[in-house]
Formats: structure tokens, sequence, C-alpha cells
């Protein structure tokens, strides 16, 4: 599927499994934000809407005016953080070079690199909405 010119139509039916979609106030600054920190290169970059790809996956991101008639816009906090409770992973991104890349961005490393128990190394970055994205990785295993 061609991520730039998919139709509305023909991109909503061929979704499949579990979907993410993130409410944003200002989806071009969440878009420049995945792509600072984490190399990402979202699609379809509108003010409204945008389509982002990481391996397999396809998540998307709107404008909270785009959801003037859905039942959920109700529950978004007026002040972030919005996405408390939410941990968004990025399970193949180096965790080392998200942090670098999030502080050279100016953006908001809640807890850098860190190796943890259940055998990744995370590190916590929240984006101005205040969603927690976790980069992470498997441990290294030591001989």
């Amino acid at each position: 599927m061609d991520y730039e010119t998919v139709s509305a139509e023909e991109f909503g039916a061929g979704l499949r499994g579990i979907g993410l979609n993130i409410l944003v106030r200002d989806v071009r600054r969440e878009c420049a934000f995945l792509t600072a920190v984490f190399g990402l290169s979202p699609q379809r970059v509108s003010d409204d809407f945008a389509i982002v790809r990481y391996g397999d996956a396809v998540f998307q991101i709107h404008a909270d005016r785009t959801y003037h008639s859905n039942p959920l816009l109700g529950l978004l906090p007026e002040t972030p953080p919005r996405g408390a409770g939410v941990e968004i992973r990025l399970y193949d991104t180096d965790p080392d070079e998200a942090a670098r890349r999030a502080v050279r961005a100016g953006e908001t490393v809640l807890q850098g690199p860190t190796d943890k128990p259940h055998g990744l190394r995370e590190a916590y970055i929240l984006c101005e909405n205040g969603y927690a994205w976790v980069a992470s990785r498997p441990l290294q295993r030591r001989a």
C-alpha cells in the first residue's frame, strides 16, 4: 500500500490486528518529534492526520479537531499530560541513540537509558502531548 496516495477508505479498510491512534494538538509537531528522536518517517502528513510506519506496524496520528464528533474528545484533558498511563513502546529502537537525539532536540527524557530486569535496555522520552515513548532493545547477553 502506498501510504502517500492511498484513499482514506482504502487505508481504513486495509487495517488489521490492533491499532494505535494518537490524538495530538499539533500533528506536524508530533511528526517532527518522531523523526528527530526516533528516525521515523511519517507519511501523508497534514495539519489533521499522519500515517507512521514502524517496521511492519502502522499507526495514526490525528489532530484533536478531527475528533469533533467522537466521544473520546470530551475525555481529553485541557492541559498535559494527556498520555499518562500509556507507554508507546518502540522495541527495535536504540535507547541510547534515542535519548541522545531527544536531548539534542530539546525534548524531555523522563528516564535515561537503563538496563531493566525484564531483559530490556529502555529510555522513556516524553512528547509535548505527554505520551511516554519508550525506546528499547534486548540487553546484550554476557558470556
